[in-house]
């Protein structure tokens, strides 16, 4: 049986692990203002040497690794202060604890109700933040939507071929008729495949007799729809692939990076807990002037 003293020396004080907790998530939030008021600062709303996008977000994700591992040193170190542990490893296991219930608390803000009430404490700010981001992405938000018709055709290949077909007539066909063509040739480039020769057959009709033309030219435009309609088509899936596969690597890394972040967090409160264990000559009250 371990003695007395040893067993003391080695017990939890779950006081101490939960004022390093506070203390942590105190500094934390307090250098993530001062990260947020030196980003702010360098946002300039005309444009004008204005950092990217890029570079606010990697910035941003370096000073919230880096104010996480500083807040758990300090959270850490407190934690093995206030144990009155006079070994280390005792001292360093408090801090190490006193990180995990930080980790604990901050994952439970970010993602349960809680966080928006502490959010909403933070909603003046939002609001200035959102006034800058508008007037800054005002020329993004122009480009975008100057290119808003040519992502909605990849996006719908079937749409901009029917309006094709509804113009081609120049307003001359009854709307009757071009109704019917555009159903026709949209029905010829999404059926089934088994019966593509019938629905081309159909789609070339109601194409001559609304615009007037031969069944050969009929038949020769509902062919370049079909070119169309797959380049279209084609192009729209490889950018939803190419799309996916960036979201995928931004996935994997942002995982990698934030468990290194966490085990630095964690090496850097295990630290601070070993550096605030207490003197053992002032724990065991011998220590002379």
């Amino acid at each position: 049986m371990e003695p007395r003293s040893t067993l003391l020396l080695h017990q939890v004080s779950w006081g101490a692990v939960f004022a390093g907790a506070v203390i942590a998530l105190v500094a934390q939030m307090i250098l993530n203002m001062v990260g947020l008021g030196v980003g702010m600062a360098t946002l300039d709303p005309t444009g004008n040497d204005t950092p990217s996008i890029a570079s606010l977000s990697t910035g941003a994700g370096l000073w919230w690794v880096g104010s996480g591992i500083v807040a758990s040193l300090i959270g850490g170190f407190l934690a093995g202060r206030l144990s009155g542990k006079p070994s280390a490893g005792t001292s360093g296991y408090h801090g190490l604890v006193s990180w995990a219930v930080t980790t604990l608390v901050i994952v439970y803000l970010l993602t349960s109700a809680a966080g928006s009430l502490v959010g909403g404490a933070f909603g003046g700010l939002s609001s200035v933040i959102g006034g800058a981001g508008s007037a800054i992405g005002g020329a993004a938000q122009t480009a975008a939507q100057t290119a808003a018709p040519s992502l909605t055709k990849l996006a719908n290949p079937l749409d901009g071929i029917e309006n094709q077909v509804r113009q081609t007539s120049g307003g001359q066909d009854p709307a009757a008729l071009r109704d019917t063509a555009a159903q026709a040739v949209r029905a010829y480039l999404s059926g089934d495949a088994a019966q593509q020769a019938q629905a081309e057959a159909r789609a070339a009709d109601a194409l001559a007799k609304a615009q007037g033309i031969s069944p050969d030219e009929a038949k020769a435009q509902v062919q370049n729809y079909r070119k169309q309609y797959e380049q279209a088509a084609a192009e729209a899936k490889q950018k939803a692939t190419a799309a996916a596969e960036t979201t995928r690597k931004a996935a994997a890394q942002g995982s990698l990076y934030a468990a290194l972040a966490l085990v630095l967090g964690a090496l850097a409160a295990f630290l601070g807990g070993r550096f605030g264990a207490v003197d053992p000559a002032l724990a065991s009250g011998t220590r002379r002037d």
